[in-house]
């Protein structure tokens, strides 16, 4: 391994996708910090970046179990970056998970969700 690497993982910890992706990166032997939505919230300016990495729209998890228990009436409201963020920040269930920061990696990358083949092209100069 090369010098310190710091991964950040966000999400829930009781969603399978970010069981399936924290038990990946310990087999690879990589250390990651778990930064909890349910117990310490959204970090707003982390919220702005992830946008700007990845976009609003593949960040907003449309198709998940939160979207669909909301109202109408408040998934009209995500219709640009600011009213997403807004939405976002107030229910981040809605946030398609694990969002990774590969800070430190080659790379330096933001990825939404877990897909084993894509991370082991990133965690490699990890």
């Amino acid at each position: 391994m090369n010098s310190p690497t710091t991964i950040i993982l966000y999400g829930i910890p009781n969603c399978d996708t970010v069981k399936k992706a924290r038990a990946w990166l310990q087999d690879q032997g990589l250390a990651c910090q778990f930064h909890d939505f349910k117990k310490q919230g959204v970090p707003a300016e982390r919220l702005a970046g992830w946008m700007a990495a990845v976009g609003w729209e593949k960040l907003l998890n449309r198709q998940g179990t939160t979207w669909r228990r909301l109202d109408a009436a408040v998934q009209a409201r995500a219709q640009d970056a600011e009213s997403a963020a807004a939405l976002m920040r107030e229910h981040p269930s809605v946030i398609k998970r694990p969002v990774v920061e590969w800070s430190g990696t080659p790379t330096g990358r933001v990825t939404v969700g877990f897909k084993a083949d894509a991370w082991r092209e990133l965690a490699a100069g990890a």
